[in-house]
């Protein structure tokens, strides 16, 4: 299988560039993979797609405001994970500036040293001062790098109402589309899995089967697992959603990592449906939707969803597939 097997041609013009002020107004693209009809609609209606004795899972991470800058000279740092100890691992722009062993300072009371260098680039950076503190007052939130100018609003909107655990890098984006009010009307559960660096990696190998996801941590409580084992189908909100519950293989409570890589051919065995953004060209949540409702299927309502003019990517529409 080859990831050029997952490209399709998007207009940019198509990508959203801001979120619509009213959360519920996005539309919604119902794919119906019994009988690969396809359904244009509102989100607002998407209690119309469900039937009695669904369940809606939902990710409660919480997006920190990652992205900070040092004082001169410059860099740029989107941090990833906390390691503990006041220890990070961050992405780094440019890299020549913060080799190992390098110092940065960010405040008189915020310095850090670059002691090592990740298998996949990233820097563990060894702070002193209160990182999170700085974050709160300092940071920004860490859109995409298909968002061209990001705003004030952004730590608000990029992030769901229903946001708990801080701990993600990227929002869980089929959530944005939900509101207090809206999500009520659903019988739900929350899981959490905090967004890593797996969101920005672009798949760069032309065979498939050689990509290698970057592991993020997760965790299922009982309370959670015991509304899903009461559940007759399981909606799946967001691809976050679906690869910590395929990781561990039935509704039950559960923490730890995972890395797990959902392509064409892999055998779901907890999610019944799915509710998901629109994902990039090549991409592995574009690989995981293709595996949930088939390859062709999905290229068909691509296809659909361009002609018609839905907007793409974190801030953009969003499709069902039951």
């Amino acid at each position: 299988m080859k990831t050029a097997d997952f490209d399709y041609q998007l207009p940019p013009e198509l990508i959203a560039q801001e979120p619509l002020a009213d959360r519920t107004a996005s539309r919604l693209l119902v794919v119906k993979r019994a009988t690969g009809e396809i359904v244009h609609d509102q989100f607002r209606n998407l209690g119309r797609h469900l039937q009695a004795g669904d369940l809606l899972v939902l990710n409660n991470t919480k997006v920190i405001p990652a992205r900070i800058w040092s004082m001169k000279p410059v860099v740029e740092l989107l941090l990833v994970e906390n390691l503990g100890a006041n220890r990070w691992t961050a992405m780094v722009k440019p890299g020549k500036r913060a080799r190992v062993g390098m110092r940065l300072e960010f405040a008189p009371w915020l310095k850090a040293e670059v002691t090592g260098e990740t298998e996949t680039g990233e820097r563990i950076l060894q702070f002193t001062g209160n990182v999170e503190s700085y974050l709160q007052h300092h940071g920004s939130a860490p859109l995409p790098p298909y968002i061209k100018q990001s705003t004030p609003g952004d730590r608000e909107r990029y992030q769901t109402v229903y946001a708990q655990t801080p701990g993600a890098i990227a929002a869980p984006t089929a959530g944005l589309h939900f509101t207090p009010e809206f999500l009520a009307g659903f019988p739900h559960t929350f899981i959490t899995l905090h967004v890593g660096i797996g969101t920005f990696r672009p798949v760069k190998v032309d065979d498939v089967k050689d990509h290698r996801m970057h592991s993020e941590r997760f965790t299922v409580t009982a309370e959670a697992a015991a509304a899903m084992q009461a559940a007759e189908r399981i909606v799946a909100v967001g691809t976050t959603v679906v690869r910590t519950l395929e990781t561990l293989g039935a509704p039950h409570a559960g923490e730890g990592r995972t890395d797990i890589f959902i392509t064409p051919g892999f055998q779901f065995r907890v999610v019944d449906a799915l509710l998901t953004n629109f994902h990039l060209p090549k991409s592995t949540l574009l690989m995981l939707v293709s595996a949930f409702a088939g390859r062709d299927l999905i290229r068909r309502a691509y296809e659909e969803a361009v002609r018609e003019r839905y907007r793409f990517f974190s801030y953009g529409d969003c499709m069902l597939l039951i």
